[in-house]
């Protein structure tokens, strides 16, 4: 599965599915949003939201793969992330792109 950001794939003639999506909302342990909350007093980065962030991308994007498999995709263009706060130590991550097949193989 080819997966990219532009609405096309160089040296490939491609035909329009649908549009495929993946979500997940992530949300750290009580231990870890604790001592994350005490990181903002002095400031950096907050690794433990970061590696939830990075853990979400990969499964929405899991996700939505599988969706696009489902009906036959050959690749996914035009691919966008989107994140939003559902609660204090929580957060939703979507993916969503459009699935393509590629004509002429």
């Amino acid at each position: 599965m080819i997966l990219v950001n532009t609405d096309y794939i160089s040296g490939k003639e491609i035909e329009t599915i649908s549009l495929v999506k993946g979500s997940t909302i992530q949300s750290k342990h009580i231990g870890k949003d604790i001592t994350q909350s005490f990181k903002t007093l002095v400031g950096g980065e907050l690794k433990a939201y970061n590696e939830m962030m990075n853990d979400a991308r990969a499964l929405a994007t899991k996700r939505m793969v599988a969706e696009a498999q489902a009906i036959g995709a050959d690749a996914v263009v035009n691919i966008r992330y989107a994140s939003s706060a559902v609660m204090q130590g929580a957060a939703e991550v979507i993916v969503y792109g459009t699935a393509v097949r590629f004509i002429n193989k």
